[in-house]
């Protein structure tokens, strides 16, 4: 500070003292010239810098506990920690006295499917339910339904930048063998023969997998991920890594930005964007992505495809990247609600190695009545927000919906801010302390990069006290709960993206219609409307609303988003080529 006879260093040093994180940053300061002892003066500029107020005498005092502290991070610094080694400290969504909701048990009949079209295109663009009935009927062959979107894949995805590697030739052997089992008579259930796009945070044994970043782009796992393992076994066929953004953030990976196929003057946000992308240009049957916080639903506002984000710890995410211990969550994104929740419903369960996993049941869509289903909203989120999502609304009603306000949580998201960096500075800190940060292709103020190096900033004290707030939001949301099945509202309204992950809740994104728009930016897909945009700059592109329902109710809120999703009967439009 100038003026106090306090160099830089001796500032980091003194920051320090607030907080693990930023002690670490102390070291790297001290670096080259051997451990440093904190002085007075150190803990002084310490004491400004985080607001507070202690004595003389009590500055002394800490000292010698202070260097302790600063040796053991050092020495903390030193021990090699593999990024799936998870804190001993795990989380739960569920609270003191939580059941798990009843409701009916007898499931929906599945519709039945159309007569096979002639058009590759047609077959490309179908639901998966749909190319799933022609499988197995005999109808339509694996090895046929993968030349498709092979086909697609080698004269779209360039331009896209949606996949980081296309595994063509494991997608035709796995194929032909599943289409020897099909003829056969033995299909292994809904997903047979479907090939799908897996975003390339999960490990995918001999095939490289990247997540998205720089210094990672030629990692080349021996082992699958639990939810490659659990695809396989339900006939699944692997055709291809989908693009993240570096280190799950954002649409921007080391191979560039990945486009969203309605307007391709924009990004598909982050950071599932490769695998919204390419179930939006008919490149698979379906995609695996992931959220922390938005990387499922931004994705799938921006494209136009529906996502559901399931509850914390239906998932597993052994063998994936950990990005957040707390916040991590693996869903599927698809062309229907019937497809979406045929994906989650092959995955989920504990697996025994992810310690945030849980085992819940996951029935079928139940057959429900509307008029006994109670969906919460707020007017204003509807009266202020886009004509896709009135349409939504008026979905609801007309469907016979009770629908009733409800009183949103009084917690302050901001507060909770520090949560996802100070656990992804963690997870990646490696990066930070060695400096292959700077590999990383995003370099601007809201990257990782800044963030990180920002977090070490972060005070332990502080970031106990947020996870205590947070504690506050799951009690106040599970009230806000109370009494509804699940909440619709436009993606982002009511801070309804944060209060989710917050909480673990799960979520579904549903496509409500078409809007004429300009280009889009930003990570939830916000409007930035520069000066001067021209009406010829408009793009026909579409929108989307969200259902937020109970803990591992995922059965219950598909069922719900199928009605809405069948009584917007929003056209069947296609990006164009």
């Amino acid at each position: 500070m100038p003026g106090d006879g306090i160099d830089r260093r001796q500032l980091l040093a003194g920051v320090a003292v607030a907080g693990i994180a930023s002690a670490a940053a102390a070291a790297d300061a001290a670096a080259g010239d051997g451990p440093e002892k904190v002085t007075d003066e150190v803990i002084a500029a310490c004491d400004r810098f985080a607001g507070l107020n202690f004595t003389a005498a009590e500055r002394q005092q800490m000292l010698a506990t202070v260097d302790e502290q600063l040796d053991r991070l050092r020495a903390l610094r030193a021990v090699r920690m593999e990024n799936e080694l998870a804190p001993a400290v795990t989380f739960d969504p569920r609270l003191p006295g939580w059941r798990l909701p009843q409701g009916t048990t007898q499931a929906a009949q599945p519709p039945s499917p159309p007569p096979l079209p002639s058009s590759p295109e047609d077959i490309a663009f179908a639901p998966a339910w749909q190319q799933a009935a022609w499988i197995a009927s005999g109808r339509l062959t694996s090895r046929a339904l993968v030349d498709v979107y092979l086909a697609r894949i080698a004269r779209l995805a360039p331009d896209l930048l949606c996949f980081v590697t296309v595994t063509g030739d494991h997608a035709r052997a796995e194929a032909a063998v599943l289409d020897g089992e099909a003829a056969a008579g033995r299909v292994r259930g809904p997903l047979h023969g479907l090939p799908y796009g897996l975003k390339d945070l999960f490990d995918t044994a001999g095939v490289r997998t990247t997540w998205g970043a720089e210094p990672y782009r030629d990692r080349v796992p021996t082992r699958d991920a639990a939810v490659v393992a659990r695809l396989r076994a339900a006939g699944a066929v692997l055709i291809g890594k989908t693009s993240c953004g570096a280190i799950a953030y954002g649409d921007i990976w080391f191979g560039g930005r990945t486009r969203n196929p309605w307007n391709r003057a924009e990004g598909s946000s982050g950071s599932s964007a490769g695998s919204a992308s390419a179930v939006a240009a008919g490149l698979c049957s379906f995609a695996i992505g992931t959220e922390t916080m938005g990387s499922i639903v931004a994705p799938s506002a921006r494209c136009g495809t529906v996502g559901l984000r399931p509850s914390f710890g239906r998932v597993p995410r052994t063998g994936g990247m950990a990005l957040c211990w707390s916040y991590d969550k693996v869903g599927a994104i698809a062309r229907s609600v019937a497809d979406a929740g045929m994906v989650v419903r092959a995955v989920h369960g504990a697996d025994g190695s992810d310690a945030g996993s849980i085992d819940m049941p996951f029935a079928a869509t139940p057959a429900i009545d509307p008029q006994a289903i109670t969906i919460g909203y707020r007017r204003e989120w509807f009266d202020k927000g886009l004509e896709t999502d009135r349409a939504a609304l008026a979905a609801a009603v007309a469907a016979g919906f009770r629908l009733v306000e409800v009183h949103m949580p009084g917690v302050d998201l901001d507060l909770l801010g520090g949560l996802v960096v100070t656990e992804a500075a963690a997870a990646f800190e490696e990066l930070t302390l060695d400096g292959r940060d700077d590999m990383l292709r995003w370099q601007d103020d809201p990257a990782w990069p800044n963030s990180w190096r920002a977090a070490r900033f972060e005070p332990a004290i502080g970031y106990i006290q947020a996870q205590r707030l947070r504690r506050r939001l799951m009690i106040e949301f599970a009230e806000t709960m109370r009494g509804v099945d699940a909440i619709l509202h436009p993606n982002s309204a009511g801070g309804m993206i944060g209060i989710g992950n917050h909480t673990g809740y799960p979520a579904l994104v549903i496509p409500a219609g078409f809007l004429d728009q300009p280009t889009r930016t930003g990570f939830a897909g916000h409007l930035d409307i520069p000066a001067g945009t021209a009406a010829a700059a408009l793009h026909r592109v579409p929108f989307t609303v969200s259902l937020t329902g109970h803990l591992f109710d995922e059965p219950r809120l598909l069922a719900i988003g199928a009605e809405i999703e069948r009584r917007l009967g929003v056209p069947a439009r296609r990006p164009p080529a």
